[in-house]
Parts: C-alpha cells; structure tokens; sequence
C-alpha cells in the first residue's frame, strides 16, 4: 500500500502549529510522519522527550505512524541502546531511522526489539550495507528503508544513482520511502533550506509531479513531503493523486465531442503490449465506439503529449486514443483532443507495455 507522509521539527516551531499540521494532514489521508531526533540534540533529554510525546499523542490518535531520525549520538543521550528501545516506544514512535547505521549485526537486532517498532535504514549511499544486514537474518516484517533529503541545492541525488539504490532495497522486498519538496515550506531541520527533496531534478517541479514520478518508477511506496509547512492546497493536490495508476493532467481541445471527452477521461486505458516509437495505443475504445461518427475536426501536425483519438477517415482504427511521443506529420485523419501539461509530459517514459494509464482534466 502507498502512503503519503509529512514532516515535523519540535526544535523550529511552537508546538501548537505542528499540531495543527498535523491535524490538516490526517484529515487528507496522509498516514506517515517523519520528524528528527538529531536536530533536536540541543535541548535536553526531559525537554525532547516531553515535547515528542505531546507532538506523537496527537499523531497516534490518528492512527499515523511516526519514525524518527536519529545517529549513536542520540542511543547515548537519551540512554537507549540495541537491545533496549523502550524509550523510543514510550515517545510515541513507530519507528527509528538510522542516519548513520552501525556495522550490520546491531540494526538486526533492534529490527526483534520487544515492542515492534519500524528499523529504518538510509537508503541514498548505494553500498552493500543492506545485503551485509540481511546476511545477519533481520526480521523483515520490522525493516523499512528510506532515502535522504537534500535542503542544498544542487546536492539532491542523480537520478541514476536513486534509481540503483532504490532497486537494491525493493528486490529485497523492503519498504521504501523518498522525499518531495514543498514550495510553501519555511524550514527543515537544518538552517539551509533551498527546498529539499531526495531527487535533485525535483526540486522546482510542482509537488504533486514529484510525487507521480516517484511513484512511476515502481520502486518507491511511501512519498513524503521533506519541509514544512506544506501549503492546505499541497496537501489536497498530493491526496487527489492516484497511488496505483499513472494519470496524466490535460488540456481538453476545444470543441471536442462529449464521446471524445468521455473517451480521455472515464474510459479504462492501457498500452498495447506491441509498442511504438511514436505513440502509446489504447485501442478498446475504437472497440466499444465502433459505429459511432469521429469526423475529423482538428487536425495539426502533431507534438509530444498530444492526445489523438482517429477519424472515421482511418476505418477500422476510428475512436482508437492514442498519446504522441514524437513529433508527426498529421495526415488530416487524427484528431487531437488533448494535451498533456508540460511539466508530466517526462512521464511518459513511465507507460511500459500492457502499463495502465488515465487522464484528469487540469483544474
């Protein structure tokens, strides 16, 4: 199951506006929280404590699972240790992340701590530190993996690299998680905040794109907003995505019949398992509306992202939708009845053969 997830730092705001954050991102369905126990090393032990259990009491009576972030330093100050969690449970988390992880043996025995909370590991460094976990037999059920986050521009990561350390956790059947950026947010846990995401070609990018793509790539299941505080309006963005299926925003053509609106918009759409170069096919609509009039009414040459339903003048194709990936000449056969939004036409790279795809028309 995907889920969405927000971000809170006790150490940077009064507590009563991350409650009230809080408050707003369950009521849109987000059911995962991150915070940082690093961050918040400059205040004392009882001070911490304190605050997280007010700040986990209300998360908790939501249901949202919280993990925290954390190094050795933090096990030393606040007198936890590998065999002994109890502290973090009786915070109020769900879990622990490790930002810097010991030697392999040790993260597997905290992921058999007593009270079932989440092991968390850092997902961004690529080395082999996950295969050396499992080779000392963790329990799965109670390990997770997370990338960071990069509030330096420019420092995100390439997206090659993601992809490869992503790959290395979701072959082994570990839960993922990344960041996306909100642009209404002030403040991470750090002093520079440039935006901050896990990729670095997300960060200008609108944050319910940076979630589609995340998801896209099949490797990640947990999208969680880095910075706070996300904006009301973010927030319904990220709830209205569909967690299961690629869906494109567009730009219906005006003038366009009420079959050819029904067509983009309700009709179920996958791609055809014998693939083009130019353009993704959806053919059970020419099936379905087989008989009914697509008279040719625009027709331009066409670009990347254009979505063309065919002519009568094509027969046996007419009522066909198809999604364009290259430039074409138009024949005067092919009607384009929409646009994919500039900012997702990348997406399409995502829709691989028998892959199922929608569209919502842009608000």
């Amino acid at each position: 199951m995907r889920r969405l997830g927000i971000s809170v730092y006790p150490n940077h705001v009064p507590m009563e506006k991350i409650i009230e954050y809080i408050d707003l991102a369950a009521k849109y369905g987000f059911s995962r929280i991150f915070t940082c126990l690093i961050s918040a090393s400059d205040k004392s032990t009882e001070e911490v404590v304190d605050e997280f259990k007010k700040m986990l009491k209300v998360a908790n009576k939501h249901g949202m699972e919280v993990i925290a972030d954390l190094d050795p330093t933090v096990f030393k100050n606040l007198n936890a240790s590998i065999q002994d969690l109890k502290v973090f449970k009786e915070m109020g988390l769900s879990g622990i992340r490790l930002d810097m992880g010991f030697s392999g043996f040790e993260e597997t025995v905290m992921t058999f701590n007593e009270y079932g909370l989440k092991v968390e590991l850092n997902m961004s460094n690529g080395t082999k530190y996950v295969d050396n976990i499992l080779s000392n037999k963790p329990n799965m059920a109670n390990l997770y993996g997370c990338h960071n986050f990069y509030p330096h521009v420019y420092t995100g990561l390439s997206y090659k690299h993601f992809i490869a350390c992503s790959k290395q956790f979701k072959e082994l059947g570990i839960k993922t998680a990344a960041f996306v950026n909100s642009h209404n947010a002030d403040h991470g846990p750090w002093p520079v905040n440039e935006g901050i995401c896990t990729l670095e070609e997300h960060r200008n990018l609108p944050i319910e794109v940076q979630a589609k793509h995340l998801w896209a790539t099949g490797l990640i299941d947990d999208v969680i907003i880095a910075n706070a505080f996300a904006s009301e309006e973010e927030l319904i963005a990220l709830s209205k995505l569909n967690r299961d299926k690629l869906e494109f925003r567009v730009e219906l053509t005006k003038g366009i019949s009420e079959i050819e609106k029904k067509i983009i918009l309700e009709e179920f759409h996958f791609s055809r398992g014998d693939v083009s170069d130019y353009v993704v096919r959806s053919t059970q609509s020419r099936v379905k509306y087989k008989g009914t009039p697509f008279p040719p009414l625009n027709t331009p040459d066409i670009e990347p992202g254009d979505i063309l339903i065919e002519s009568d003048l094509y027969t046996r194709y007419a009522g066909e939708l198809q999604v364009a990936i290259k430039e074409m000449k138009n024949s005067g056969k092919t009607n384009v009845v929409a646009k994919i939004i500039p900012e997702e036409r990348f997406l399409l790279d995502y829709i691989e053969p028998w892959g199922k795809f929608g569209f919502k028309e842009k608000e």
